[in-house]
């Protein structure tokens, strides 16, 4: 049996306690010799839909004793696992509690907003088709959070029905295939599929084989943010057009 080293980077992830899948994606996208530790943040009511306040609500809460948690094993980069909840606050609020987070952890700190951002401009984009299964007044939000990026939504999908919490993780990969479809524009460059509770990273390579265009997923995008900043090599079983920019 051969054993891994374990010794070529610690990645800390900060995920929803709702959040069923993003710990799924980092797994099966980890590089060998790498380790993924991960640490549930709550603030907010699993009861309500997942709306723009709620989100904002969960974005400004009081991380500190996650903090100190995650930092316990010595991480050398720390994912701000929720799309949603920096988005809806803006790029400076995004950048700010990626600061916040690294002076807690003593890691490199990477949102999976701002990842959405580097995937991206990574790939030479600068319009996009958006799909999420956010509410309306999120997927504003989203547009405006890229607008002031430089990147243009010509086209935005939702999922056309309230989820709960549960709800975006209970969609099915084909389900977010067809939304990744609706999202599609002659203009659009890219496709943006934003959540990392969403069941993206399984669809992405068929949605790119049918659209012929890259498509950027929230979790994705966060670990091709972490093998760039940490120098990781590339391996199989990384999904999508967006590695081939290593």
């Amino acid at each position: 049996m051969k054993h891994e080293t374990r010794t070529r980077a610690k990645i800390g992830v900060l995920v929803p306690f709702t959040n069923t899948n993003l710990e799924a994606d980092m797994m099966l996208m980890r590089c060998p010799d790498t380790t993924v530790h991960f640490q549930r943040m709550g603030g907010y009511d699993v009861e309500e839909i997942p709306g723009s306040d709620q989100m904002a609500g969960l974005g400004a809460s009081d991380i500190s004793h996650d903090l100190r948690m995650i930092a316990g094993v010595r991480p050398d980069v720390v994912l701000y696992g929720c799309t949603s909840a920096t988005l809806t606050h803006g790029p400076e609020f995004d950048a700010d509690l990626a600061a916040q987070i690294k002076a807690g952890s003593g890691a490199v700190c990477l949102t999976a907003a701002g990842s959405l951002v580097a995937g991206i401009r990574a790939l030479g984009a600068v319009k996009i088709g958006f799909s999420s299964p956010y509410l309306g007044e999120i997927n504003r939000q989203a547009m405006e959070f890229l607008s002031a990026n430089g990147i243009e939504t010509v086209r935005c999908a939702d999922i056309g029905r309230e989820l709960g919490n549960y709800g975006q993780g209970e969609l099915t990969p084909q389900e977010v295939f067809d939304l990744a479809c609706q999202a599609d524009h002659p203009e659009a460059e890219a496709i943006v599929l934003s959540c990392t509770d969403m069941r993206a990273v399984e669809a992405g390579e068929r949605i790119e084989a049918h659209l012929g265009k890259p498509v950027i997923t929230s979790n994705q995008a966060m670990m091709f943010c972490v093998m760039r900043a940490l120098g990781l090599p590339r391996h199989r079983g990384l999904p999508g057009r967006l590695f081939d920019r290593l």
